[in-house]
């Protein structure tokens, strides 16, 4: 069991490394993404665009999402910025997937402070929300029966390439278990061994150098490389959406089919009526010939 802690090296700095802010959207009901293409590049905003198709060699894409990047101003989150830059993923589902970056080379500990930041972060959300509006009437009928739903899956990874020193990764999780728990769930206050224990249920390392840690809201992710895992997060916090979005979706359809079904048993009784005479003699009938 991991034993809690609350002091964190003074010596633990972050020497390369990047936060990603990853919100998901609901957007159409599918996307035809060579015509989104073509869409965008046509637009007057293409000289702020920047757009590629090919999927990464370790994450084959059927087809390859649409992946653009546009240039804006750097929004501040407490000590941190964003880099002026989002980089934006059409899917040919219908999702859309807004993204932003932000230098986190520094101490560790600042981490909690910039996951608190992160929490529900009403600018970040509104921002994105604008921009997969506005990229949404760019594209036109590529996106068949859009409609920007306001469900949206947020989710975070703390990605470390390299500490200002070596470190052994097993007890680097042992010795700032406690502290790593807090920044995957943005909490300031001390976690108790079993939350911080949940915290750690999806762990999981290749070799002696990396480590990642998923959770529900977080996740941390120490390795030179681990465009491969982010990529893969990044995938299932969409797909998350679409079941969240599918199931309301079912929720509305049960709800409406039960109101429906029950305006149609309610209406049963004075439907019977208009029958309820010749249903009596006919009771009356086969009653006095079983007595016969």
């Amino acid at each position: 069991m991991t034993s809690p802690t609350t002091e964190t090296s003074p010596t633990l700095n972050i020497l390369n490394g990047l936060c990603y802010i990853t919100f998901a959207y609901d957007a159409a009901r599918s996307i035809d993404l060579n015509k989104a293409e073509a869409r965008i590049h046509e637009a007057t905003q293409r000289s702020t665009l920047r757009h590629k198709r090919p999927a990464p060699s370790y994450f084959e894409y059927q087809p390859a999402p649409l992946r653009l990047t546009q240039d804006t101003e750097a929004i501040k989150l407490g000590n941190y910025l964003t880099r002026p830059s989002v980089d934006l993923q059409f899917y040919d589902f219908g999702a859309v997937a807004v993204t932003y970056t932000v230098d986190i080379a520094g101490p560790f500990s600042e981490l909690l402070t910039l996951s608190e930041e992160l929490y529900d972060n009403e600018p970040l959300l509104a921002d994105s929300r604008l921009r997969v509006g506005q990229l949404l009437h760019v594209i036109g009928d590529a996106a068949a029966q859009a409609w920007l739903s306001s469900v949206v899956e947020d989710y975070i990874v703390f990605h470390i390439a390299s500490f200002a020193e070596a470190i052994d990764v097993n007890l680097f999780h042992a010795q700032q278990g406690q502290e790593i728990a807090r920044i995957l769930r943005a909490e300031r206050r001390l976690l108790s061994e079993q939350e911080v224990a949940d915290a750690f249920v999806a762990r999981i390392s290749y070799g002696m150098e990396d480590l990642t840690i998923v959770d529900w809201n977080a996740a941390l992710l120490i390795d030179r490389d681990g465009d491969d895992i982010r990529a893969v997060l990044e995938y299932a916090n969409v797909e998350l959406l679409e079941m969240r979005y599918l199931d309301q979706k079912l929720d509305r359809a049960l709800d409406q089919a039960y109101d429906t079904l029950s305006k149609r048993a309610f209406s049963l009784p004075r439907l019977l009526g208009y029958y309820g005479a010749d249903l009596q003699l006919s009771d009356a009938a086969q009653i006095g010939t079983a007595v016969a």
